[in-house]
């Protein structure tokens, strides 16, 4: 412990030169991204940084980032690897807010013990393995934002790739377009099932022009949609059944039985208007 704040004593003395040493590696050419933060807002971030370490390092008796005296610095890097997550900076650049503080610190250290080489070997090893575990705690902090933002930019995508759309009173559809997986699946029937009570309708259409392909799973998929609307009391109706689709329909023994299908969705549309009590005719 008398060593620990030794150390911490050596660090809060010479800490303006090992500041002023840690900006120039932070602000080094092809290192700074002026482009995603300002010199102001960097230093501010290395200053709170210092002080939460130096803080840190004088109350705990051994390194352990999981004890409560860690905690700010942990929040500290937490925030910052979200930001900058969120900003668009690289794994690697967000470490090097960390790993980039070795240099000026090493050459401390190396300096105040080089006449005692089992001291100099001792304090270089512990403060690499801190500033290490430190690094190690930004990436990790850093890939699980990053994480949570592409979940929930792909839940987004996904909102957006399956609307249901308002055709005409108690008619809706849901055009569908790409792969129809299970995760896909649920949400467009989610949906469907929202906006056949929020408008009250007795049609739904689900049209498939855009989908690909049609196998086994997607069919079932289809099935478990219809089924869950028909629950809520609409009529469900299949279009964009092209002959290629129905030819390998047919050869996997995939059957539509009792749900009405249409080969477009005009035709769909024709019907559905049929069985709310509307026609379709030409003006003379």
């Amino acid at each position: 412990m008398e060593k620990q704040k030794s150390i911490v004593s050596l660090l809060k003395a010479k800490q303006d030169t090992i500041l002023q040493e840690w900006e120039k590696e932070q602000f080094s050419a092809g290192k700074f991204r002026a482009d995603l933060i300002s010199p102001d807002e960097l230093k501010q971030q290395m200053r709170d940084f210092w002080d939460s370490l130096l803080k840190a390092l004088g109350q705990e008796e051994r390194v352990d980032l999981s004890d409560e005296g860690w905690k700010p610095v942990r929040s500290l890097l937490t925030e910052l690897s979200k930001s900058r997550a969120k900003l668009g900076f690289t794994p690697s650049e967000t470490a090097l807010f960390v790993f980039s503080l070795k240099k000026p610190i090493f050459q401390l250290i190396q300096d105040t013990f080089q006449n005692d080489p089992a001291r100099l070997q001792k304090e270089l090893w512990d403060l690499n393995t801190l500033l290490d575990s430190l690094g190690l705690f930004t990436t990790e902090t850093y890939i699980r934002s990053k994480e949570e933002i592409i979940r929930r930019q792909q839940e987004e995508m996904l909102e957006l790739s399956t609307p249901v759309v308002k055709i005409w009173e108690q008619i809706v559809a849901v055009p569908l377009i790409g792969t129809l997986d299970s995760a896909r699946t649920q949400t467009v029937m989610e949906n469907l099932l929202q906006e056949i009570v929020a408008a009250s309708a007795t049609v739904a259409i689900i049209d498939i022009t855009g989908v690909p392909t049609v196998d086994t799973l997607v069919a079932q998929h289809l099935i478990k949609t219809v089924s869950a609307a028909r629950l809520m009391g609409a009529e469900c109706i299949i279009s964009g059944i092209r002959p290629q689709i129905a030819q390998t329909m047919i050869h996997l023994g995939v059957s539509f039985q009792d749900i009405t299908t249409k080969a477009t969705l005009a035709e769909a549309i024709k019907y559905g208007l049929s069985q709310v009590g509307y026609r379709i005719s030409k003006m003379e």
